[in-house]
């Protein structure tokens, strides 16, 4: 976990799947450390097609370099074998703007993705496009 007055997140693979859990705000030295670690471990996914788990907790809102930060690192997701995201929105005042924040990121880098409001079913999503 990278802690940060600005935002903090957590990463986690399970077989196919990487659970992301992410909280507060994500400013540029956030999203940058966050870049570092995904392709640490986008690189360990091997070759099966993969898929993300994204899960926004708080009031989770981009700056304008954050965002694009986070389009580089979709797409190096991507490239790496990412074939879905499914993002979770959590107790956030803010829900509407975080969601087309990542639909702009998700668009960007044409990856297929869904929003739920639950976590179960966000991983049964991905679970179907993955197996």
């Amino acid at each position: 976990m990278q802690p940060s007055t600005h935002g903090s997140y957590n990463i986690e693979q399970q077989n196919n799947i990487l659970f992301i859990d992410a909280q507060g705000p994500f400013d540029d030295v956030v999203t940058e450390q966050y870049y570092q670690d995904i392709k640490l471990v986008a690189n360990q996914m091997g070759d099966s097609p993969w898929a993300s788990l994204v899960s926004f907790a708080g009031n989770s809102v981009f700056a304008p370099e954050a965002e694009q930060k986070l389009i580089e690192t979709t797409q190096y997701r991507v490239d790496h074998g990412m074939i879905a995201i499914a993002a979770v929105i959590l107790n956030s005042n803010y829900a509407d703007t975080l969601q087309m924040q990542l639909q702009r990121i998700y668009q960007n880098n044409g990856v297929q993705f869904n929003f739920f409001s639950n976590i179960n079913h966000a991983q049964a999503w991905l679970d179907t496009l993955i197996n």
